[in-house]
């Protein structure tokens, strides 16, 4: 199935995990820590307390978005980190009391989820040394760039999650498939399945940081 399918088909932890993990494997950007959002992971499993994910949510903000002193204007952010802040911003305050097996998930968590995969697959694009603002052409090309015009790249990620993955960069290849897997395991094993999902998401950050980390010190 495609990434599209999966989330058009997730139940309410499916797409809280998906959403969560999107944002967890990007928090590099944002100058946090491996331990920030375990308390959200907490939240989501069998047993876990989903009516505190709104506390432990804004928890997580204040340390990811320090309020800036007085007198102090808030830092600018380049466009990967602006993108993994849209997705802390846009998480939902709360989740349904007792997350479904089935039946009709919430609207606003499929909107967040779909939001953080997208959103993900840019942040991985745009940091990827092989792939940069443009797209990788089948052949092996170098694609159009945003300053062409209209950004190819990104129809390129629209058309992946749908199906069609050719002509991605690493970095967003690999970042489509982890999407994929994960929601493949929440379908197949529900909450019991959330250990292999941290997992799988703590190894993309630990990417990704690697990645943030060596451009950091090539702009030194």
């Amino acid at each position: 199935m495609s990434l599209v399918e999966l989330i058009a088909g997730a139940d309410e932890r499916g797409l809280a995990a998906s959403g969560l993990g999107c944002l967890d494997r990007c928090v590099p950007l944002l100058g946090g820590d491996d331990e920030v959002l375990r308390p959200l992971w907490a939240s989501l499993g069998e047993g876990g307390d989903a009516v505190e994910w709104g506390d432990r949510l804004e928890r997580a903000r204040a340390v990811l978005v320090p309020e800036p002193g007085p007198g102090e204007a808030a830092p600018a952010a380049d466009e990967a980190a602006a993108l993994a802040l849209r997705m802390l911003a846009a998480a939902p305050a709360d989740l349904p009391d007792k997350l479904q097996g089935g039946g009709p998930p919430d609207a606003r968590l499929r909107e967040w989820a779909d939001l953080c995969s997208l959103s993900a697959l840019r942040v991985h694009r745009l940091l990827d040394p092989a792939g940069g603002r443009g797209l990788l052409d089948p052949a092996g090309g170098r694609g159009k760039g945003a300053g062409d015009g209209a950004d190819p790249a990104d129809d390129r990620l629209t058309a992946s999650r749908a199906g069609a993955a050719d002509g991605l960069s690493p970095l967003a290849a690999a970042e489509l498939r982890r999407q994929i897997v994960i929601l493949e395991l929440l379908a197949g094993r529900g909450a019991a399945g959330l250990r292999q999902v941290h997992g799988a998401t703590t190894e993309g950050r630990r990417i990704l940081r690697a990645v943030v980390s060596r451009r950091a010190r090539g702009r030194n």
